[in-house]
């Protein structure tokens, strides 16, 4: 946008005040004065200590107000009670950004809990920005700003580093130094009690020194805004994540050391995945991916061929492919044609392909100029091992050679240390990642191939109803309401199964019997052989307590299992409530496979729906996918490949495949029930019977609850739904339909097109630029938008067959989260049709409904059109003190 991040105050400070600052051995303040000069800060510095004139050289004051001009950064290393005075002498002094290095507050308990509020009440009143409390603080080496403790300091790079845990970060920074690792920016967040991961990725994405994104994650505190700036930053540029707490014990040490939600682990792995970002579990790995990634050059899949000079050291990377389900796939006759007339007789003649221990540079040449022509290929691990014949350097002038001109990723692993020294350096300087064994490299391209299949998850917008069916919402919620208006969260299996049936998912027919003569009627009247189960709302797992019986093909034995069953269930759970016998025909599915299909409430994520493999025994297979909804198709199977069971849903031994156009279709109701259900807590269908006819929900629970009232529409979700309830159509002036829908990713080359047609004049109103066309970054940030912080309308026409963009207009969310800046733009052929106000008329009602009290923008003085026409809208005109070439022109969106 048109002005400057306001976060730069903290990012590139003109002027620094180390608050606290002595010259005392060992302080931390005085580590950090040291830091900053050590480093050549390039801004004006200051200290702040009432004691002293100077400290180690650099002026003193006694306060902040005191300092002859404005602080932009103010460090804070004071004592835990004199720090909610230094943020109030802050803002009164106009200091815009403050790292806070002191601990001892929420952390602590109660009293630190009050100093926490205090302080913060004091830097809102002052619209001061906040890092920490708790931190090491803030790198920008670029600027020599390392106002930190951490020991040593960093070289300028293309990496931010972002960490929760400042320990953590000194070990990486430790790490990095002597491995030539340069950063752009190091943030440690601390306790976050002010600016948290989305502030700080919202300023890395539009930061143009980071090329790459580094987070160390513990936990989240708001899941929806960090999804939505995880997501956004992504779209741009890399992101990469080592997190802690992946196991319960971890879990509690993060959430007793950060006070932050953790949740379950394989939900943020779901989160990360549709954020198109990376997972990494070590810090090596999360340095060899950035670097992987720097060379531009990401795989379209995860084949791997391996070319390698040893037979062992290959077997070693084919197990940890195995490990890591990185298929090494069969070579194409062409490549085996090709390797044959190369290599000797006895090559191994698969992959991995084994050159033999004399290979020369000409076979290794020969091996991956074929590999990498292999259609079924998509990246390579070239492996050497020094031998009497092979000559390490000129094998990897050989992989250097073919590297210029591919298209796919190759990695190398030339194992040892002095014989092979000069060809690692070869690979550094030609941007080839190496390692010096077979593991970590193999590792490095599972997470490249990562990358790119969460790319693709990133661009899916799928929208809360993605069939063309719609489930009936109504009738689903005037049951829910019943259960809650009689004070019940658990829904009996016919209720289930009712608000199953308003979403068009199949279900066997349930009837409750409170006798074994009713019993008897039902099951004659349902079909025989018939199954009984428990209703009660005190057991889940009916079958633990022996409350089912099944495939009963006699009235009489329906009779005799009635009351076996309610003797059983009473012996087994004496306390539990029991309503009756729920009776139902046996689902007759011999070639049937048991699937679950479930709803659950992450702490931080909210709902996820899992699949997996379904029956009695599913706590102990463990066999689950989760996503974060919504859903749609691709999204739908990329969730099932990646369970076992998955390989039994095909052809298996003498069963016919099932209808997995059904079980797609049924993964998406359960979406759009979780979508449009926002008072949906857990859904369970176990078993859901699979088979080649189509699918049935057989058992059915579903746990509801009030809805929080502040929340809006689809806000009890991590990710915002396509707002397909904003399509509309309309005809123009000369009878032209024209369709107004928010924007989607797929829409990029119609916004390159119609950003290419703009006259100059309009490119300049709009851009402030008579740029070209877009470039990709711009074109990513333009249609891969984040429905929650913002909003695009395209208004699209139909020539030739295609869409062809004729406007557009956008808004996003000013970091306050009450206001938020505004665009609009027509073809110039299309101009004074309407649509332009039509466009504005649907941007204002989003904004209005996220209860933004302001839409503001910046116009050109020269465009008297655009001034004309925002003042028809009702928006308020004024010059920009620092601009007299600009105007601004102000919305009040609710009334006062």
């Amino acid at each position: 946008m048109y002005d400057k991040h306001y976060l730069t105050p903290l990012f590139e400070p003109c002027s620094v005040a180390v608050v606290g600052a002595t010259e005392r051995e060992g302080a931390i303040a005085s580590i950090v004065l040291k830091n900053l000069l050590a480093a050549k800060y390039r801004g004006h510095l200051f200290a702040v200590n009432p004691r002293h004139a100077t400290v180690h050289g650099v002026p003193s004051f006694p306060s902040l107000d005191a300092v002859p001009e404005r602080i932009d950064l103010a460090v804070v290393v004071t004592p835990a009670a004199t720090v909610p005075q230094v943020i109030e002498d802050a803002g009164r002094a106009g200091v815009r950004a403050a790292v806070m290095l002191t601990a001892g507050f929420g952390e602590t308990g109660s009293a630190g809990m009050a100093l926490q509020q205090a302080l913060l009440a004091n830097a809102q009143r002052y619209g001061v920005r906040l890092v920490g409390p708790n931190c090491i603080g803030i790198m920008r080496p670029e600027i020599g700003l390392n106002a930190t403790f951490a020991k040593g300091g960093v070289q300028p790079g293309a990496l931010a580093l972002v960490s929760q845990s400042g320990a953590l970060c000194t070990a990486i920074l430790d790490w990095a130094q002597p491995n030539g690792i340069g950063f752009s920016s190091v943030v440690s967040l601390g306790g976050s009690i002010d600016i948290d991961f989305g502030e700080i990725l919202d300023y890395l994405v539009a930061d143009s020194r980071t090329e790459h994104i580094l987070l160390y994650v513990e936990g989240v505190r708001n899941a929806r805004a960090f999804m939505s700036a995880l997501r956004a930053a992504s779209r741009v540029k890399p992101v990469l994540v080592l997190k802690a707490g992946r196991h319960a014990a971890a879990s509690r040490a993060v959430r007793s050391h950060s006070g932050a939600l953790v949740g379950t682990d394989d939900v943020f792995d779901a989160a990360l995945r549709r954020a198109g970002v990376v997972r990494v579990a070590t810090i090596g790995q999360l340095f060899a991916a950035a670097a992987g990634l720097s060379a531009r050059i990401a795989p379209r899949g995860n084949r791997l061929a391996i070319i390698t000079n040893g037979g062992g050291p290959g077997a070693m990377a084919a197990d940890r492919a195995a490990d890591l389900a990185i298929p090494l796939p069969e070579l194409s006759q062409p490549t085996l044609d090709a390797l044959n007339a190369v290599l000797p007789a006895h090559w191994s003649h698969g992959n991995p392909v084994d050159l033999i221990g004399d290979a020369d540079r000409a076979r290794y040449h020969a091996a991956l100029t074929a590999c990498l022509a292999d259609p079924a290929i998509d990246g390579v691990l070239a492996m050497c091992v020094p031998q009497a014949i092979t000559d390490p350097l000129d094998a990897a002038r050989a992989v250097v050679e073919v590297a210029q001109g591919a298209g796919k990723p190759i990695i190398t692993c030339w194992m040892g240390e002095t014989q092979v020294a000069e060809a690692r350096k070869l690979f550094q300087e030609a941007r080839i990642p190496t390692f010096r064994t077979p593991e970590p490299a193999v590792e490095l391209f599972s997470h490249l191939s990562a990358y790119y299949r969460n790319r693709q998850l990133l661009l899916q917008t799928p929208g809360p109803r993605a069939i063309d069916a719609p489930g009936d919402v109504e009738a689903a919620r005037i049951i829910i309401d019943g259960a809650l208006a009689a004070n019940r969260d658990i829904l009996n299996e016919m209720e289930s199964k009712a608000v199953l049936a308003a979403f068009r998912i199949p279900i066997s027919r349930t009837v409750l019997a409170r006798s074994a003569g009713e019993a008897m009627l039902l099951a004659e009247e349902l079909g025989l052989p018939a199954a009984l189960k428990i209703a009660s709302p005190d057991i889940t797992h009916k079958s633990d307590v022996g409350g089912v019986r099944l495939d009963l093909r006699t009235l009489a034995a329906v009779r005799a299992a009635y009351q076996e069953l309610i003797d059983a269930v009473h012996a087994a759970r004496p306390d539990a409530v029991i309503e009756g016998v729920a009776v139902e025909p046996m689902a007759q599915r011999p070639n049937g496979r048991e699937l679950m299909l479930g709803v659950a409430q992450d702490q931080v994520f909210g709902p996820v729906i899992t699949f997996g493999a379904g029956g009695t025994a599913v706590e102990i297979l463990r066999d689950r996918a989760v996503a974060l909804p919504p859903l749609n198709e691709l999204l739908i199977r990329d969730m099932v490949r990646s369970t076992r069971v998955a390989r039994l849903l095909g052809r298996f031994r003498n069963l016919p495949p099932i209808a997995m156009a059904e079980l797609e279709t049924t993964l998406l109701r359960v979406s759009e029930m979780v979508c449009e259900l926002p008072q949906l807590r857990e859904l369970d269908i176990n078993p859901l019977l699979a088979d080649e006819t189509g699918v049935i929900a057989v058992d059915a629970r579903i746990v509801v609850g009030r809805p929080h009232p502040g929340l809006g529409r689809y806000g009890h979700m991590a990710i915002h739904p396509y707002p397909a309830h904003r399509v509309h159509e309309l005809q123009v002036s000369g009878g032209t339909q024209v369709t107004i829908r928010p924007i989607r990713p797929e829409d990029a080359e119609l916004e390159r097109e119609f950003v290419k047609g703009l006259s100059p004049e309009s490119k300049y109103f709009r851009f402030m630029d008579t740029l070209r066309e877009l470039t990709p970054q711009m074109l990513a940030r333009f249609t891969q938008i984040d429905y929650d912080r913002e909003m695009a309308f395209i208004a699209v026409t139909q020539r030739g067959g295609k869409e062809v963009e004729i406007g557009v207009s956008r808004y996003i969310t000013n970091p306050d989260g009450e206001s938020c800046e505004f665009a609009v733009v027509i073809a110039d052929q299309w101009q004074g049709r309407g649509i332009a106000g039509r466009l504005m008329s649907e941007l204002i009602a989003v904004a209005r409904e996220k209860r933004l009290k302001q839409m503001m923008g910046h116009v050109l003085a020269s465009n008297s059109r655009m001034l004309k026409f925002v003042g028809e809208l009702g928006f308020t005109l004024s010059h920009d003190p620092s601009d007299p070439t600009v105007k601004r022109a102000v919305l009040a969106l609710q009334p006062r």
